[in-house]
């Protein structure tokens, strides 16, 4: 029987083993919640750290390649313009000219016809070298307008030239960066996976053994951490942690289960599946915590955000992701040491009368303060992971605009290839009559 003096009214009254032992265990468990939810808002703030740093350095870079294709853009439709309008002026001074030259020669036919009727009473002779001066002239305007339509000609297909390699330049600059958008998509996606889940290249267990032993000689002197090879009661864990003082005495024991789904493509099971025999594993093999390592349902917001207690399901008991591994074990191991000092401040406070009532009063108003914070960075994370999904989305419309530019040039290039003297000269019939003649 242990002796307690009641702060308020100065009176003794005895408590027994079994209600002495409840109040440790009530200190010791709110120490335990109080140093899990440092850690945990310890973890929330390195994460909420990292996904600012990689939006600003993501935002950036839109920026820049944002600026870059606009510019290149601009540029390049003034090139376009300035080929469009080059080509147009030089189709009206070649179209200009020929009307120029026609008009001439309607001009000479009508005083060759006139002086032709003044002079109808020359003699032959004459008659004869007017007729030769005229069909000189003829041929000399027949070859003058040859002479600009192969000009004309020749602008045409030098203007068409210009015009195929700008939109080869275009067209280049266009797949590079769609290129680039790509390559930005997929790594925005690979960002995402790893700030979720942790993917590693070989097996969980590996992993996780393989960062144990990376930190053991200085963070785990004298713990324990082996595999569970003791199956006599028809199952067995994948790994024991136990921890001690110099003394020997045992601080904390975790058993671990982990699962990846790769373990378990035939039928993809959730994490849930696997509580009740991790629970039965703990139980037998006397651990004081369970902890369930799991790679499982990937796209869950829950298991994703951090550490998940599910001790509404199981006692102490924990979901985790990969990245969360030495975490908790150095949250629960400190919480537990925190335990044992407060066995030893138990009695210091009921020598000092020390108010109970009002320690777990401040404690539980610790608490809560501190769950909200842990709230409010949680959201804030899963705020991040949401806008890094609309970068993504972005991108990739982006994307579907190049294209469609693409498209676009290429169905202005058909419509130009189509252009011909034939159909420039449509609605001109003199023109139309002079080139038939030449073709004839």
């Amino acid at each position: 029987m242990h002796e307690i003096i009641c702060p308020h009214c100065k009176k003794a009254f005895k408590v027994d083993e079994a209600g002495y032992a409840d109040i440790l265990k009530q200190v010791r468990d709110s120490e335990f919640e109080q140093q899990l939810h440092e850690r945990l808002a310890l973890a929330e703030k390195d994460k909420q750290s990292a996904v600012e740093l990689a939006m600003n350095k993501v935002g950036s870079e839109l920026q820049k390649v944002a600026a870059t294709k606009d510019l290149e853009i601009q540029e390049l439709h003034a090139k376009l313009d300035a080929g469009e309008v080059k080509r147009k002026l030089a189709v009206t001074e070649a179209l200009n000219s020929v009307e120029k030259e026609r008009d001439a020669l309607a001009n000479e036919l009508k005083q060759a016809q006139q002086q032709h009727q003044a002079a109808a009473k020359l003699a032959e002779a004459e008659r004869g070298a007017k007729e030769v001066a005229q069909k000189l002239a003829i041929a000399e305007a027949v070859a003058k307008v040859e002479k600009e339509r192969d000009a004309l000609q020749n602008s045409l297909e030098h203007a068409e030239l210009e015009k195929q390699l700008a939109q080869t330049s275009l067209k280049d600059k266009y797949e590079t960066q769609i290129k680039d958008r790509d390559d930005m998509i997929e790594r925005l996606r690979d960002m995402k996976a790893r700030l979720s889940t942790k993917m590693v290249g070989e097996t969980l267990e590996q992993h996780c053994e393989t960062e144990f032993n990376r930190i053991r000689a200085t963070a785990f002197q004298r713990a324990y951490f082996e595999k569970d090879n003791d199956a006599k009661s028809g199952s067995k864990g994948d790994y024991i942690f136990r921890d001690s003082d110099e003394a020997g005495t045992e601080i904390v024991s975790i058993m671990f289960e982990m699962k990846n789904e790769s373990d378990t493509t035939a039928t993809k099971k959730k994490n849930e599946d696997f509580l009740k025999e991790l629970d039965k594993d703990r139980t037998e093999k006397g651990c004081e915590y369970a902890v369930l390592v799991s790679l499982l349902e990937p796209d869950s917001e829950l298991y994703n955000a951090g550490i998940v207690d599910v001790f509404h399901r199981y006692p102490k008991m924990y979901i985790v992701r990969p990245q969360f591994f030495l975490p908790i074990i150095t949250l629960l191991r400190n919480a537990a040491m925190k335990s044992l000092a407060y066995k030893t401040e138990l009695a210091l406070v009921k020598a000092q009368n020390v108010d109970i009532t009002n320690f777990e009063s401040d404690l539980d108003q610790f608490k809560t303060a501190f769950a909200k914070n842990y709230d409010l960075a949680s959201r804030k994370f899963q705020t991040a992971i949401d806008e890094i999904d609309k970068s993504i989305d972005h991108l990739q419309k982006t994307k579907e605009a190049l294209i469609g530019t693409d498209r676009n040039l290429r169905l202005a290039n058909d419509k130009a290839q189509d252009v011909t003297i034939k159909k420039l000269t449509r609605r001109n019939p003199t023109m139309a009559a002079k080139f038939e003649e030449l073709d004839g």
